[in-house]
């Protein structure tokens, strides 16, 4: 820890001590209470978009077209200016054209992504830092009262096509493209996609099946398995191999019950009508839904060790809920490592729904390379939660960003544990708390910032009003204060969205977003109303 608050003293004090083993990024971030983003340029001149968020390199800034067509990328830049005042300082107004969006913003490009009839959903987007690839992903008008097919999940809306779109985020090529069509996947937030190193999980809500594609370093978007009603690669040719020997084995048997009679008999009987091959549309329940029948048996049986007991205990946990699993389809599914996946279940209406709150819910662990279910807990289950309280950063998979592994979490801040803590012990309902916990499980991939400003070690602030989730929040008239953890009692800086002065209209509910870039002193925050006027840009940054 610097023993001084100065930064000259702090790059003095850095060359003659060393940090402890691991420590020296932590002991690096430090400086960030020196480096903040204390001025704020006030509804500034930028292009009418719709800014995203910035990669997690910093190398990009992401933005769309308010018609969702096309992609507008930005390289972020510092401002560079010269003034002929003897005394640059916070009160003195940089010159006009250095208070414009282009000042710290350059574009590289500018790409349509959908064509007529689709629109670029813009709350969808994920970074592959590696080869800089950026996935994007553009659908058509979604339709609640679609037709029921054989095998879809009834209750479940479709989209008529839905295109996921790799490009190469340099130059802004696309390398390659997924179509799916007539389904169902939850683009809001990255809430249906999950990106692990080189590994893509793509969750359809409409046909239960979790799609696993591989990003090859070409830029190609390459299979490599669907989990849902199948689980290994050869299940359907063994089940249709399987199905085609009873055919052939009823057949037989047929024309050797109906050898003595005529033909009329025959045919009235319909003896001649052949049987369906085994597909998907069958009695059978999916390959993942047996497994996870199979795992709640086996923890059930093996509670008892008495025979009577556990036909007992059975009939109570297992038998009488049977129908109840049966029901359960799958909502969401993240990475937990290259061969687990965490899967949460639930009913039809809580995973079409925004809010599942009140909607029974449970978590699996799934080994790929096995086709096993390892865990099944609750969503109210205690063991679960001391498990994510203890070892959250397991949750959040860790990118190949550096900066992403020192997002503030419960199992490596002191300062969040305690407000946990905090929490558990106001709340009138311990089991309510934990189903309110285990809400944000599975993690949306790539859905927090990774801006040391948000590190609750360096800076305490208000979490209603700004985070480091990647969230629309309501907007507040009164600046949101960052004070030094370290100094309770000094504030390093303020970030107020909307105009300077405030707005007359206090009756409009107006939202906001902030944009922090991973390791500048650099931000960005948007205001807008529910209805959509333009937007109230003001760039928040050192001087």
């Amino acid at each position: 820890m610097f023993t001084s608050g100065n930064v000259t003293a702090r790059v003095f004090e850095r060359q003659i001590r060393t940090p402890p083993p691991g420590a020296s990024v932590n002991r690096a971030r430090h400086f960030y209470e020196n480096l903040v983003p204390s001025y704020t340029l006030y509804d500034v001149e930028s292009p009418d978009h719709c800014f995203r968020k910035f990669t997690e390199d910093g190398l990009f800034l992401i933005s769309f077209s308010r018609n969702h067509q096309e992609l507008i990328v930005y390289r972020p830049s510092w401002l560079t200016y010269s003034t002929t005042s003897s005394d640059d300082d916070d009160s003195t107004p940089l010159p006009r054209r250095a208070s414009k969006f282009d000042s710290f913003f350059t574009q590289l490009y500018s790409v349509n992504l959908a064509s007529s009839n689709e629109l670029i959903c813009k709350d969808f987007f994920l970074y592959h830092k590696t080869r800089r690839f950026g996935l994007f992903a553009t659908s058509t008008a979604q339709i609640h009262d679609s037709s029921p097919t054989n095998d879809a999940v009834p209750g479940v809306p479709s989209i008529d096509k839905i295109t996921f779109i790799l490009l190469r985020l340099d130059d802004g090529v696309v390398l390659d493209e997924r179509v799916f069509l007539h389904d169902f996947v939850n683009l809001a937030h990255n809430m249906g996609v999950f990106l692990y190193d080189d590994l893509l999980a793509i969750l359809s809500l409409r046909y239960q099946r979790i799609h696993l594609l591989q990003i090859r370093d070409s830029g190609h978007l390459v299979d490599a398995r669907a989990i849902g009603y199948f689980c290994r690669e050869d299940d359907e040719l063994f089940l249709n191999s399987s199905s085609q020997a009873m055919m052939s084995h009823d057949k037989s048997k047929q024309q050797s019950l109906s050898g003595n009679k005529d033909d009329d008999d025959v045919a009235e009987n319909g003896l001649h009508h052949t049987q369906p091959q085994l597909n998907a549309t069958n009695s059978f329940l999916s390959g993942i839904k047996q497994r996870l029948l199979s795992f709640i048996f086996r923890e059930i049986w093996n509670e008892e060790s008495d025979n009577v007991l556990r036909v007992q205990s059975l009939k109570k946990k297992f038998y009488f809920h049977f129908q109840d699993y049966v029901d359960l389809i799958i909502w969401k599914v993240q990475f937990l490592d290259r061969q687990h996946l965490l899967i949460k279940f639930g009913s039809v209406d809580g995973g079409v729904t925004r809010s599942a709150d009140h909607h029974p819910a449970f978590f699996a662990v799934y080994n790929m390379e096995t086709t096993d279910i390892v865990a099944f807990y609750q969503n109210s289950a205690e063991d679960l939660y001391q498990l994510f309280e203890q070892f959250s950063d397991h949750f959040t998979v860790s990118s190949s960003t550096p900066f992403m592994n020192f997002v503030t979490s419960h199992s490596n801040s002191v300062h969040a544990l305690e407000q946990l803590k905090y929490m558990k012990n106001k709340s009138n309902s311990f089991s309510q708390f934990v189903k309110k916990m285990l809400l944000s499980l599975p993690f949306s991939c790539q859905s927090q910032s990774p801006s040391p400003y948000f590190d609750q070690s360096l800076f305490r602030f208000d979490e209603k009003l700004i985070s480091a989730a990647d969230r629309h929040r309501q907007s507040s008239d009164n600046p949101i204060k960052f004070i030094s953890r370290r100094q309770p009692q000094t504030l390093k800086f303020k970030i107020k969205p909307g105009p300077e002065c405030g707005t007359a209209d206090g009756r409009s509910k107006k939202i906001c977003s902030f944009l922090f870039h991973p390791h500048l002193p650099l931000a960005i925050s948007i205001q807008q109303t529910l209805f959509m006027p333009p937007s109230v840009v003001n760039i928040h940054f050192r001087r």
